[in-house]
């Protein structure tokens, strides 16, 4: 049982990080309730009602509660700071799971300056879990409660990664807005070749089979949050001029011919990994393998799609 963090209300919880969230911390043996307008799937008490509108039944759960995590859209948690901070008992410890942190992290040094308080940006789609996966955390205000949660954070196999709001969302600009504007680029300008998708899939190399998995997943994915991580990081932009930039690079390469260019271009990408080079190539080495076997059977030799393991590059918080 937890010796701090004893009961807990996830505003969101019937979404799918919310509920991530919920069985893990009744696994780790809090008292967990849901404020959401719909019920949750799991078995936390449920609490329908408006967490920006807090109703009377609401105040009560959230003046009992030791940690309140706002699992919600980021319109919806900035609106909520306030009417939350103000029912929260002394010490309570507010969380968020949003995917930009400048804004969220802001409101929660003004509008609730007596809670403990961490924002959290989970790394991967729900559906996978945390175990062996980062998630991102920027301590607003420390204390025992923060500490506690992220300490159990870790017990459910994660890895906290401490970082300052700014520095979490430059890193998002590449990690999501840069990778997934590349995967959108090569669909669209995969489209304008109009070359057959299944000829592709016949002949298609480790590389572009790869590429072909990771355009299929955000394709198939919720419109709204790739939309999100490109509209709502304000280092979004710059991390699609910095793609942008680096494909005319190239193409101005080879229209004037410049092979000593293009190799310099290379060394470049060569140093930008340091010492790191070999253990990259060695994971893609383990995903080509996935990939080539046809998704029966992945890197671990379990039957299961390959999207799945590929998933934690192109379909990353809040997915």
């Amino acid at each position: 049982m937890s010796q701090v963090l004893r009961r807990c209300v996830i505003a969101g919880g019937s979404g799918a990080v919310g509920a991530l969230f919920a069985e893990h911390l009744e696994k780790s043996g809090m008292d967990v309730s849901v404020v959401d307008r719909v019920p949750a799937a799991g078995g936390a008490r449920f609490v329908p009602g408006d967490i920006t509108a807090v109703d009377e039944r609401t105040a009560d759960e959230l003046g009992a509660a030791d940690l309140v995590l706002l699992a919600v859209p980021e319109p919806v948690a900035l609106a909520a700071v306030g009417p939350v901070a103000a029912a929260l008992k002394p010490g309570a410890l507010l969380a968020d799971t949003l995917s930009v942190k400048g804004r969220i992290v802001a409101a929660l040094r003004t509008g609730a300056p007596g809670a403990e308080s961490v924002s959290l940006n989970p790394m991967f789609a729900p559906a996978l879990g945390f175990p062996g996966r980062p998630v991102a955390a920027v301590v607003v205000r420390d204390g025992p409660g923060a500490r506690e949660l992220l300490g159990l954070i870790e017990s459910w196999g994660s890895r906290v990664v401490r970082m300052a709001a700014d520095e979490h969302d430059r890193v998002a600009g590449a990690t999501q807005a840069l990778t997934h504007a590349a995967v959108l680029a090569f669909g669209l300008g995969l489209a304008d070749l109009g070359v057959d998708l299944a000829t592709l899939t016949e002949v298609a190399p480790p590389p572009h089979a790869t590429m072909l998995a990771l355009l299929a997943r955000i394709a198939g994915g919720t419109r709204e949050v790739y939309w999100d991580v490109q509209a709502a990081n304000p280092h979004a932009a710059r991390s699609r001029r910095a793609l942008a930039d680096g494909l005319r690079r190239i193409a101005d390469l080879v229209a004037g011919a410049d092979e000593r260019g293009f190799a310099i271009a290379l060394d470049e990408l060569r140093d930008l990994y340091g010492g790191d080079l070999g253990r990259h190539r060695d994971v893609c080495a383990r995903l080509f393998e996935a990939i080539n076997d046809g998704g029966e059977h992945g890197p671990d030799g379990r039957a299961g799609d390959t999207t799945g393991q590929l998933g934690g590059v192109a379909d990353q918080q809040n997915v």
